[in-house]
């Protein structure tokens, strides 16, 4: 994952953003404008959230690739954000238990290795009645759609760790989160969702 990571980083932000036109619209902003406080991004990518957040907010981002690591570090440093901003992997967070309110992540859980276990620290990394705030691309509800995701999926995943069928919410019912909000668009193909730690 990685490596794959590794390789993709250079051109990232120019093939992301075709997808972001496409799909995301603002997205992005929907989630890190409810951020305040204390906040964990997961899957922190190149920093693309970074001009999202209000003012004020303490971040701390993960991010498994060192090379999307350094462009976001880059982004903070233009846009003047104060970040910590960290190597690491969100299937096994070196942050303290209860200790951040809100957790952030968009187009994450697509490409970590086991989603269900990014979902379970970021529950453990929660404070109680803490939320996580998700922007992802999931298993469209749509038959006709479902079927050429999977047709797709096993290119995706080869080539970019891309899986194209997961449903986040399966992951945060099993971790004990409970669902405030969820919001599908564009054929069901993304998904809003704002859930919270009881």
């Amino acid at each position: 994952m990685r490596r794959l990571q590794d390789r993709a980083a250079p051109h990232y932000d120019r093939e992301i953003a075709l997808v972001e036109r496409a799909l995301l619209g603002d997205g992005r902003a929907w989630v890190c404008g409810q951020a305040r406080g204390h906040v964990l991004e997961l899957a922190l990518g190149t920093g693309r959230n970074l001009p999202y957040y209000p003012a004020g907010v303490t971040l701390t981002g993960i991010e498994l690739s060192g090379e999307m690591l350094a462009q976001a570090r880059a982004r903070a440093r233009e846009l003047a954000r104060q970040a910590d901003l960290r190597l690491g992997d969100a299937q096994a967070l070196e942050l303290p238990d209860r200790s951040f309110d809100p957790i952030v992540c968009t187009l994450g859980l697509c490409t970590i290795s086991d989603p269900g276990r990014a979902v379970a620290e970021a529950h453990r990394v929660l404070r109680p009645c803490g939320r996580l705030l998700l922007l992802e691309h999931v298993r469209s509800q749509h038959l006709a759609v479902r079927a050429v995701q999977r047709a797709l999926e096993p290119v995706t995943v080869r080539v970019a760790a891309d899986h194209l069928t997961r449903e986040p919410l399966e992951y945060l019912h099993a971790a004990g989160f409970a669902i405030e909000h969820v919001e599908r668009s564009r054929l069901g193909l993304v998904q809003r969702v704002r859930a919270v730690r009881p």
